[in-house]
């Protein structure tokens, strides 16, 4: 039950994330995450939308360098130690979490993560028989 996530490389430039949001705002695309990470020659925005395919076709259609990874979301509870449980039960699992960041809304006191992990088989096992919920495209209105 993962979800798309667009990462996109960008210049280390003034003004270059402010065209790629730009570019996906006036074709009505909605940004629902993003996470930026920079080296000294480039950037990377990772992006969660409501139409990956779509986003995807705008931003190459504009000349931008980018890939597709599939990409796992769970609610977690908004409270204290809400992030630390869900950690701790991939920690215990033997899950390698490679990055993670969250999304821009939640809802009824949960807030949503983002996570890329190593192994999928180990992911869905260690959060089998906890109350930890995966969150689905569908359920986070993404196409």
């Amino acid at each position: 039950m993962s979800i798309h996530q667009i990462s996109v490389f960008l210049e280390n430039r003034s003004g270059q994330l402010a065209e790629v949001t730009s570019l996906l705002a006036k074709e009505h695309v909605d940004l629902r995450a993003i996470s930026i990470a920079e080296t000294s020659d480039y950037g990377v925005a990772r992006m969660i939308v409501d139409d990956a395919h779509k986003a995807s076709a705008i931003l190459l259609e504009h000349g931008d360098i980018l890939s597709m990874t599939p990409v796992w979301a769970v609610e977690v509870p908004d409270r204290p130690s809400g992030l630390a449980d869900l950690l701790t039960v991939l920690a215990e699992g033997h899950v390698d979490v490679e990055y993670m960041y969250s999304l821009f809304a939640g809802k009824d006191g949960h807030a949503y993560m983002i996570l890329r992990i190593t192994n999928e088989a180990a992911f869905t096992q260690a959060l089998s028989g906890t109350d930890i919920k995966l969150v689905s495209a569908a359920d986070l209105g993404l196409k």
